[in-house]
């Protein structure tokens, strides 16, 4: 009898072990908003190759999404709204009519999904829709500013951990590419971002 029971107690702790382990790995879930911050390489192309501009900034902002949990794994879409103020000049040799361009807000919507990696710890990856706000500009002024809004896509991916009570940081790698901007003679924009961030999970 005794060993009847001590297989059964076996048994029932082999079901509760994976169970267990299973709902300490689960992906978070639920409506997140947090503040990230971090660094951002900017690189500028001529639209004929003839020349590049590259500039070193900080980029910093507000981030909000939904994630759904599927277990050990989620999908979900976020929105981000950010700003970097960075300044690039185009070397002498470059012949366009304005000579450098100026990057303000970002914006982003897209999707993302992850998996658990180890309990409180989720890697994920994420692609979606992103635009720029930029001003080409001369450096003495002769020609005056010309402002748009560029269009691009972002893909990236990074690791999430859960922190005590409602709280989890990130760490996140992201690129985004923005084609025709509204100079004529300045072809395509890169930014390379590496970024912190803090959230809150409701």
């Amino acid at each position: 009898m005794k060993t009847i029971f001590a297989m059964a107690a076996l048994g029932a702790g082999m079901i509760a072990v994976p169970s267990v382990a299973q709902a300490q790995n689960a992906a978070p879930g639920g409506l997140h908003v947090g503040v990230i911050g971090g660094y951002e390489g900017l690189d500028v192309d001529a639209e004929d190759g003839s020349a590049t501009a590259s500039a070193d900034n900080a980029v910093y902002g507000i981030t909000a999404g939904y994630d759904l949990s599927l277990g050990s794994a989620f999908v979900g879409v976020e929105g981000e709204i950010s700003t970097s103020d960075g300044t690039t000049s185009f070397p002498d040799s470059f012949g366009g009519a304005r000579e450098g361009l100026e990057t303000n807000g970002q914006y982003y919507i897209g999707a993302r999904a992850g998996f658990a990696v180890t309990p409180g710890i989720t890697a994920y990856g994420k692609a979606g829709y992103t635009a720029l706000d930029t001003t080409a500009f001369t450096e003495s002024g002769s020609l005056s500013d010309l402002d748009e809004n560029a269009d691009g896509f972002r893909f990236g991916g990074g690791l999430q951990v859960q922190l005590p009570g409602p709280f989890e940081a990130r760490v996140e790698y992201r690129r985004s590419n923005y084609n025709n901007l509204a100079d004529i003679d300045q072809g395509d924009a890169t930014t390379d971002q590496v970024v912190a961030g803090l959230g809150v999970r409701f």
